[in-house]
């Protein structure tokens, strides 16, 4: 067993309604001003007020900056920077998806270090601890309270990169399954295959360890066997909890094992056609699990059985039917089949692989990969 290492540095709270917890938390943490990052599409469905009302009922003032958008920008993370620093909050809370979980990270480490965003991409360029951080997750899908990851677009190279440092962590999460009973089906859908993959590439990952296996396994059970009822109805309170904790779980997996060339190919989809992360994710599963097949090591049985529907005993296991059995859980929930289907073109494959190939996730990949082999890939998945 090669060696490895981890360590849990949060507090995360769990449960049916433990989003009234908030004010709790926050004078745990000697805050008195919060600022409030989300999105103008939770402000209408009501959760940023519900929010904000719990916050400011307990005494404490709350600024909110709501104009995060998918795949966020350099743009965005400077205006919201400024916003925190002008208003005099000590402290974040980041309600949301991935999205307005990433500005909140970016936030706090301008905040606390200054300069560029950019001047922080890659691998533990963040010098210290940031901006205290509650992270209210409102969707089961990208698991960004547990990772130590931001992703960020630049508009002007259409390049998404990241920033990792365990400095970002946010230092509380809550994680209230009621936050997720409100989505629309294809946002759990999306959502969900995205979690799955979290787990799915830490579990193939050239840098799982145990801890990390553990934590994708749990992940892989409790999503593989609730995201269908969740997606069906959203109201089921069970498969909500499930879909929760397994995000999570997700997340705390891969942020010690990496990912692989899902992720790594997803980026540049999103950057240069705006496509959803999630679902850019979801398109290219299959491909990408099809040519890491002559990689396998018997896991693929592992995933498949933690995915399938039904109990039955499956004799003489073959890779291809957990390809086929992804194919057929995208189809239920209206998954585009192609990158075409979401409006890549042909013209930009090039560019797309060169920035596929700049990504870590990659190097974690369990098969090996060239620039040649990422153009084919992005061909087949076209």
């Amino acid at each position: 067993m090669k060696d490895f290492r981890f360590k849990i540095p949060q507090n995360i709270e769990f449960g049916i309604g433990s989003l009234k917890r908030l004010p709790e938390i926050m004078k745990e943490n000697n805050s008195n001003h919060v600022f409030l990052i989300s999105d103008r599409g939770l402000e209408s469905i009501g959760v940023v007020n519900k929010v904000k009302d719990i916050i400011e009922a307990s005494g404490i003032k709350c600024t909110a900056y709501l104009d995060v958008v998918p795949n966020p920008t350099i743009d965005v993370v400077n205006e919201a920077t400024a916003s925190y620093k002008e208003c005099g909050a000590t402290s974040i809370v980041a309600l949301g998806g991935g999205s307005p979980l990433d500005v909140a990270k970016a936030v706090g480490v301008l905040a606390s270090y200054g300069g560029d965003i950019r001047d922080y991409e890659g691998m533990n360029k963040v010098p210290g601890p940031i901006v205290p951080m509650i992270a209210i997750p409102t969707t089961a899908g990208t698991g960004s309270e547990a990772t130590a990851s931001c992703v960020i677009t630049d508009e002007e190279k259409n390049y998404k990169f990241s920033m990792i440092s365990y400095e970002t962590l946010p230092k509380y999460a809550i994680l209230d399954p009621e936050l997720i009973m409100t989505a629309p089906a294809s946002i759990a859908a999306s959502t969900g295959v995205d979690a799955l993959i979290h787990a799915i590439e830490a579990y193939l990952s050239r840098n799982a360890s145990p801890f990390s296996d553990t934590m994708a396994e749990k992940a892989m059970e409790l999503i593989g066997k609730n995201v269908r009822r969740f997606v069906a109805n959203r109201k089921d309170e069970k498969a909500a909890c499930a879909m929760m904790t397994g995000s999570n779980f997700a997340g705390i997996s891969f942020a010690w094992a990496k990912l692989g060339n899902v992720h790594a190919m997803s980026h540049p989809v999103s950057a240069f056609y705006h496509v959803p992360h999630g679902v850019a994710n979801s398109v290219l599963l299959p491909t990408v699990m099809e040519y890491n097949a002559l990689a396998d090591n018997g896991r693929y049985e592992v995933i498949y059985n933690y995915i399938r529907e039904g109990n039955e005993v499956i004799n003489n296991f073959k890779p291809e039917m957990l390809v086929e059995e992804i194919k057929k859980l995208n189809e239920n929930f209206g998954i585009p089949k192609s990158l075409s289907e979401v409006g890549v073109k042909e013209d930009m494959i090039e560019e797309m692989a060169k920035d596929a190939m700049k990504s870590g996730n990659v190097l974690a990949n369990p098969r090996q990969t060239t620039l040649k082999d990422m153009i084919e890939l992005y061909r087949k998945a076209l």
